[in-house]
């Protein structure tokens, strides 16, 4: 094995997260630029059948991860087709938002979380189930506070940015992402829900869904994603560990033969780099600086999903890492798995 890795400590810390109930089970894996250099599995797919394994070919909701699967890698692509400059007032090109308050607004604010929009999507109770009024409703909303002034997380603005993505496209986000990404990268097992029955089966369980009785799998946990019809910038999002180590390899290394997204290495170099400024906690654009470490010092640079799935990534150090649990099947108590997850990255990038 090419890296200093103590697999030991990851596999102990993983499987005692198991044991905990932290969550069901877990799949796991780090590499560099060359491929996967370590990986494991731990615990079980679903607690009312205690005899299945987690496996490292489990689907998994991925979660917020969508927001760059999805929409941070599409935004790439038309920032690189020259049809999206990051500056440019969103009201200056596209009709849908002009004379609103979303007119003022740059890319660049929703891919930092600085642009103003509210903090909760909230969609069903303010703008009803039809599609369409959600969209209308959230492109004419008021901002809570004006753009550049505070970095505030919200799932609006990969909502927004998605949206942007099918006007300037003329695709919906999920063609437009199996196209320019997925696709040409080989990430045969990605895609927006729900799923067929058949790949389902595979799928890790997130929260018990009260109107049914039974654990969600294979649709979207996400209450915005399953109001549009699975389909958003901020969820809805299905992958496998696999695909997700081919994802993070080409981020370290955008130039190897096979892998042609339409985005390249400027956009992944423009991405992982502060634009916040002053302003706390740094962001760059969709990605932020791992908790507990520098941009200066260390350089790793994180997403995390609200289902229990994260990914890493440091070009300088040349290594990725990726975690795939289904910890919402017992709590959404976020603190257990905060501490599973920092320990992980500790041992990941050590």
């Amino acid at each position: 094995m090419a890296l200093d890795l103590d697999t030991d400590r990851i596999h102990r810390l993983l499987h005692d997260g198991a044991r905990d109930k932290i969550y069901p089970g877990a799949v796991w894996a780090v590499g560099d630029s060359r491929g996967t250099r370590a990986s494991g599995s731990t615990g079980i797919l679903d607690p009312e059948r205690p005899d299945e394994p987690m496996r490292s070919d489990t689907v998994f909701d991925v979660a917020s991860l969508t927001k760059i699967l999805a929409v941070w890698t599409t935004i790439g692509c038309l920032v690189e087709d020259g049809k999206l400059q990051l500056d440019v007032p969103l009201g200056d090109l596209w009709p849908e938002v002009s004379g609103h308050p979303l007119s003022q607004v740059t890319a660049r604010h929703l891919l930092t979380h600085t642009a103003g929009v509210p903090l909760r999507a909230n969609l069903k109770n303010l703008y009803g189930t039809d599609p369409q009024d959600v969209r209308d409703g959230v492109l004419r909303e008021a901002l809570h506070r004006p753009p550049g002034e505070a970095v505030e997380y919200t799932d609006r603005a990969a909502l927004i940015l998605g949206y942007l993505a099918e006007y300037l496209s003329g695709q919906r986000l999920d063609a437009l992402a199996a196209e320019r990404v997925w696709r040409p990268l080989g990430m045969a097992q990605t895609c927006f829900g729900p799923l067929s029955p058949s790949v389902a089966a595979r799928c890790a369980p997130t929260e018990l869904n009260d109107g049914t009785g039974t654990h969600l799998k294979g649709t979207a946990h996400d209450f915005s994603a399953r109001l549009l019809d699975g389909v958003c910038g901020i969820a809805g999002a299905f992958s496998v560990l696999d695909d997700l180590a081919t994802f993070l390899r080409y981020l370290l290394d955008p130039n190897q033969p096979n892998a042609s997204p339409g985005f390249s290495a400027d956009w992944i170099k423009e991405s992982l780099q502060i634009h916040t400024g002053e302003l706390v906690p740094p962001r760059g654009l969709f990605w932020h600086p791992a908790p507990g470490t520098t941009p200066e010092a260390d350089g790793v640079w994180v997403h995390y999903g609200f289902t229990g799935t994260g990914m890493w990534l440091s070009p300088r150090k040349d290594r990725w890492a990726a975690l795939l649990t289904n910890k919402l099947y017992y709590s959404r108590d976020r603190e257990p798995l905060t501490r599973v997850r920092n320990e992980f990255r500790s041992f990941a990038f050590a």
